[in-house]
């Protein structure tokens, strides 16, 4: 015997309204909780096309809000970024949308913030090859992009 919740099409409809609402969700996301609702495909197409057509769901919006947030809170890298949207099955068209949410200068200046935050952290290292491997993973884990990495270390650790 099943002890799962059933949900009637209009139940599950406002559930995934407030779940749409409280923060952008990706189409991904959405399939994935009418899954756990245990939603026949069906139910699940109806759903996610009233969420499109109420504008609960906008994968576009979604990638920007992702974009900004990951930048500004995480300190990630466009690469980082691309990444997790990838992973999320965001479109190229919505992801290239979403990078213009990062300015170039808040770019730069988040990027020479971090490096030298990093240095700080890795004062201790008397061991230069060691602190640059450190700084590099460090940056490169965060998604930033290898030229970028590559220039800076050439100017700061010789």
């Amino acid at each position: 015997m099943s002890t799962h919740k059933t949900h009637t099409v209009a139940e599950a409809t406002k559930r995934m309204e407030r779940y749409c609402a409280y923060q952008e969700r990706c189409h991904k996301e959405v399939h994935q909780k009418l899954y756990e609702m245990r939603m026949i495909p069906a139910a699940a197409d109806q759903i996610i096309d009233h969420l499109l057509r109420h504008n609960f769901l906008n994968e576009t919006r979604f990638a920007q809000a992702f974009a900004r947030g990951k930048f500004r809170t995480k300190k990630w890298g466009r690469n980082r970024i691309v990444n997790e949207l990838k992973l999320r099955d965001i479109s190229k068209y919505n992801i290239q949308i979403a990078l213009k949410e990062i300015p170039d200068a808040e770019y730069y200046s988040t990027f020479e913030t971090l490096v030298e935050k990093r240095l700080q952290q890795l004062a201790s290292e008397k061991n230069l090859q060691k602190k640059r491997k450190k700084l590099v993973d460090y940056l490169f884990y965060r998604g930033w992009e290898s030229e970028m990495v590559y220039s800076m270390i050439g100017e700061i650790l010789k």
